[in-house]
C-alpha cells in the first residue's frame, strides 16, 4: 500500500501560479496528476516515469511542469498562466508499473486531492 498526501493548493487569480506537491510513502515506478472540476468526469493531466519522461494532456502544455525528486519521493506540479478553467480538485496518483506511464493511465494509488480555485 503506498500513501500520497497532496499539498499546496489554494486560491489564485488568473494568470497566476502554483505549485504543487505530493508526499509518497514509498518508491513507485509511474506517477501522475489528476483533476476533476464539479460537475465535470475526472482528468488525468500529466505523468512522469521513474527515468523522468514526462507526458501532459494538451490543455495544460506549456504551462504546468511535473517533476519529482525521487530521493525524497516527493512529485511536483508547477502550474503557471492559471486560467479560471483549471479550478478544480487536483490529486496524485502513483503505480508500481512502469510500462504505460502516460496521462491518461489507471493508477493503482490515488490520494485525497488539493483543492485549487483560480479567479478571473
Amino acid at each position: 500500500q503506498v500513501q500520497l498526501v497532496e499539498s499546496g493548493g489554494g486560491s489564485v487569480q488568473a494568470g497566476g501560479s502554483l505549485r504543487l506537491s505530493c508526499a509518497a510513502s514509498s518508491y513507485t515506478a509511474c506517477m501522475g496528476w489528476f483533476r476533476q472540476a464539479p460537475g465535470k468526469e475526472r482528468e488525468g493531466i500529466a505523468s512522469i516515469s521513474e527515468a523522468g519522461a514526462t507526458t501532459y494532456v494538451d490543455s495544460v502544455k506549456g504551462r504546468f511542469t511535473i517533476s519529482q525528486d525521487n530521493a525524497k519521493k516527493i512529485l511536483y506540479l508547477q502550474m503557471n498562466s492559471l486560467k479560471p478553467e483549471d479550478t478544480a480538485m487536483y490529486s496524485c496518483a502513483a503505480d508500481h508499473e512502469r510500462f504505460g506511464c502516460w496521462f491518461g493511465r489507471i493508477y493503482l494509488y490515488r490520494g485525497r486531492g488539493t483543492q485549487v480555485t483560480v479567479s478571473s
